[in-house]
């Protein structure tokens, strides 16, 4: 029997039980969590097959698949880190599935009214929170923003940084932080509605691409579910929380 890796071994353990009994597993960006709640369950309905997703930044998933996690689809926040599999090796060709947009959110109704770039300035602001702008690519796309906006030196002191797109919309949304720069799909959601928006325009598009994994023990699954994320019914779901 071939030897697992310590490190590998670590993955695994941290995974939790309900992955090894799904069909599917799959290592999804934090920003599509509340597309993909409702995602699963469609798949379900119409396959009867399980799906367990494990949410977190890109760039952590992209780390725990090189290093051998058991994944079976890798649904990414940007196309490099796809891309870097692909060229690897390590998945079949990427496909853009979503795309998707960083607005700031505030519980404050009165700073979505001055627009984004008025709002950070704001005297009654004082931590900001951002996505790790390495590992998260809503961080990275954020951070280009404030760099176009002439605010990223500024305000480098006031950042609070999220491990997650998911993360930076907690801190916001129970007020660790006065504002977040968010996905726009976190606005959607039942706590979302609670705040405000604003588009944060000079923020780059963020282009989502997808894969499946050379190592899934799951292909033929995998392949159902990836057909199934072009259907009518994902588009009206993707659509619903934001995604073009």
């Amino acid at each position: 029997m071939k030897r697992i890796v310590p490190f590998v071994l670590a993955l695994v353990l941290l995974l939790p039980s309900s992955v090894f009994a799904a069909d599917l597993v799959v290592a999804q960006a934090a920003n599509f969590m509340p597309a993909m709640k409702e995602i699963i369950p469609a798949f379900k309905a119409k396959t009867g097959l399980t799906v367990q997703a494990t949410y977190t930044s890109t760039g952590k998933l992209y780390g725990q698949i090189i290093n051998g996690a058991p994944f079976d689809v890798f649904l990414a926040a940007d196309q490099r880190r796809p891309d870097a599999l692909f060229a690897k090796g390590l998945c079949e060709k990427p496909f853009v599935y979503a795309k998707g947009q960083v607005v700031l959110w505030t519980k404050n109704k009165a700073l979505c009214e001055m627009g984004w770039i008025k709002a950070l300035q704001d005297p009654s602001i004082s931590k900001i929170a951002i996505a790790n702008t390495e590992t998260a690519p809503y961080g990275t796309s954020a951070m280009n923003a404030l760099k176009s906006a002439g605010l990223w030196d500024k305000m480098e002191s006031e950042l609070v940084y999220g491990q997650s797109i998911a993360q930076v919309f907690q801190f916001a949304s129970t007020g660790a932080a006065d504002v977040g720069l968010c996905a726009f799909s976190s606005v959607f959601t039942d706590e979302g509605k609670k705040g405000c928006y604003t588009v944060v325009d000079l923020a780059p598009p963020v282009i989502q691409a997808a894969c499946l994994l050379k190592k899934s023990t799951h292909a033929e699954t995998a392949a159902q579910f990836i057909e199934f994320l072009g259907s009518d019914e994902v588009k009206a779901i993707k659509k619903k929380y934001g995604y073009k």
